[in-house]
């Protein structure tokens, strides 16, 4: 089976990384530990140590297992992207500082401050990863961290902050979208409302005490994890999100105040 040949690939693989005295852990997440990988999924590798593994040795381990790597990207978080050349599935390695994962938990988690949008992608990221290396149990203490109940104070802050920035707000994304609208920039008019989108899923997820899975495939996700709802709420986000420009505003006010009602 070829799900089960690029497992097999990605721990033989993953051997030559444990062996670098750099790495501390080594986590699969994304769609892969979450139910949700399709055959466009790669393989999101998090590799954890205090400094970054040298180049050089992480491009020998990549050639054994890909023709054309592309190692030490500096896009996002320093990474490694390659095709497994066997069965050509995608890998995509992240090299993470366990100081700064840890600082977003304890941000987030801990002291619970809420951010426009995705405010528990990194716990939700935690929480979901495969636990594949832990060389002094760090990784399997903080995911243990993460796994406890969902606190009521953060979702109470993530859903006053966005909910709040939706309309409410002076210069609010829908003011923004309306901005936007009124000048005809098409542009700025899926920029806004991608950012509305984006606070109005936290909203959902908190309200629902659900970490944010991230950006794909939400709508399928709320409506099989999320027992709370607004009313409209498939067809309105897809309305907001590829509708006709004209529709665009008045959906989004439908949207706040469907969602102001479950609230």
């Amino acid at each position: 089976m070829q799900i089960n040949r690029n497992y097999e690939i990605l721990l033989e693989m993953l051997e030559h990384y444990k062996n670098l005295k750099e790495v501390d852990a080594i986590g699969l997440a994304g769609s892969s530990t979450a139910k949700t990988s399709d055959n466009k999924s790669d393989y999101d590798i998090y590799i954890y140590g205090k400094k970054e593994p040298p180049v050089n040795e992480r491009r020998k381990i990549a050639k054994k297992y890909s023709d054309s790597p592309e190692i030490d990207n500096h896009y996002f978080e320093t990474g490694d992207t390659f095709i497994l050349k066997e069965t050509g599935k995608p890998v995509d390695i992240m090299y993470r500082c366990p100081d700064f994962i840890e600082g977003n938990i304890k941000r987030v988690w801990d002291e619970h401050n809420a951010s426009l949008g995705y405010t528990t992608c990194f716990v939700d990221n935690i929480k979901k990863t495969e636990i594949l290396y832990d060389k002094n149990g760090w990784l399997k203490r903080l995911k243990e961290h993460v796994s406890t109940p969902y606190p009521e104070k953060l979702a109470e802050n993530i859903i006053k902050k966005n909910f709040t920035y939706l309309k409410d707000a002076m210069f609010s994304f829908r003011d923004q979208i309306a901005s936007a609208v009124e000048r005809n920039d098409f542009v700025s008019i899926n920029h806004r409302c991608a950012a509305f989108l984006a606070s109005y899923f936290d909203v959902i997820f908190a309200k629902n005490r659900i970490l944010n899975p991230g950006e794909k495939k939400l709508i399928p996700f709320a409506l099989k994890n999320c027992k709370i709802l607004p009313d409209g709420f498939e067809n309105d986000v897809k309305i907001l999100s590829v509708g006709e420009v004209q529709k665009r505003l008045p959906t989004a006010d439908k949207m706040v105040e469907n969602l102001r009602k479950i609230l």
